[in-house]
């Protein structure tokens, strides 16, 4: 029987929990990278579940050459192995444009020639109708929120609402360069990867009602979600690849694991193996004790330099 207009073909379903972490070869993995792969991991195998990776190199003009591999071999010195074939984003771009052929078909897609310049005087929001005439170039491709409203509960952070016409606007889906945006990207693949938990850093938190409704347009299940704190640095901002943040010494993965751990307001296991030691703190993985709210990583560079 054939998709009604708007829906993708129905992923199979998984009868257990599917993590993942979705890190971009921007760099190499830092601590808060550490943090959303542990973290990630700890969810799913607490649950019994499993655990896989996805390489999100969809704009190749920001990937790191020899990041992805690098980040691999990372995580596997950190006993972060995936469950499954690393998917890498950038094979998939015509299950990218199938998603937004349907947003097309059912006039939830619509294109767009407004640059960031354009809707300044809308504080950065499109109003729901184009500034600009259309312009001899490619066009971006906007999801019409209409008046929508997302909320759902985090099983850190608590409850999350969204007004997205107010807060949002219609948002981009796919670039005018051609490439496919984040929020749609990551809504195609974690249908397509059976993901049932999405457990990821909180700066992510406010992209969440996008993606909800992108699933609810295209008729797709919607995982649970977990946004845990974030790793900052002596300034309070979150640490990031673009910022050159330090990365970790997969050489010598036992101190960052312990540290990670004791961010993630965790017990620290007696275990001298990564894989032991995060298969004990899965085992008594304690998520009221997660924090809500992120730190600076140095209070946690003596934990690192101790347990060393």
């Amino acid at each position: 029987m054939a998709e009604p207009p708007g829906r993708l073909p129905a992923p199979s379903r998984v009868t257990r929990c599917r993590g993942r972490f979705a890190p971009s070869p921007t760099g190499l993995l830092h601590f808060g990278s550490l943090v959303a792969a542990v973290g990630s991991w700890l969810f799913a195998r607490a649950a019994g579940g499993e655990w896989i990776v996805r390489m999100e190199d969809l704009d190749p003009a920001r990937s790191l050459p020899g990041a992805a591999p690098a980040i691999l071999d990372a995580l596997a010195a950190f006993g972060l192995a995936s469950d499954g074939p690393v998917l890498m984003q950038g094979t998939r771009t015509a299950a990218y444009a199938a998603a937004l052929k349907a947003l097309r078909d059912t006039g939830d897609a619509f294109p767009c020639w407004c640059s960031r310049s354009d809707l300044e005087p809308c504080d950065g929001l499109h109003p729901g109708r184009c500034i600009t005439p259309p312009r001899d170039r490619r066009p971006a491709w906007r999801l019409r929120v209409g008046s929508a409203k997302v909320g759902f509960d985090d099983r850190i952070q608590g409850r999350f609402e969204q007004d997205l016409a107010r807060e949002v606007g219609d948002f981009v889906i796919w670039r005018a360069d051609g490439v496919p945006a984040y929020q749609l990207a990551v809504v195609v693949d974690d249908a397509a990867q059976d993901i049932t938990e999405v457990v990821r850093g909180a700066d992510l938190l406010d992209s969440t009602p996008r993606q909800i409704l992108l699933q609810r347009r295209l008729g797709l299940p919607q995982p649970t979600y977990a946004h845990l704190p974030l790793a900052l640095d002596a300034c309070a901002r979150k640490l990031s690849k673009q910022d050159a943040a330090a990365p970790v010494d997969p050489a010598n993965p036992l101190p960052a694991l312990r540290a990670v751990l004791g961010f993630l307001g965790q017990r620290v296991p007696a275990a001298t193996t990564p894989r032991a030691l995060l298969e004990a703190a899965a085992a008594h993985l304690d998520i009221a004790a997660i924090p809500r709210t992120g730190c600076a990583v140095a209070a946690f560079a003596a934990a690192r330099n101790d347990a060393g």
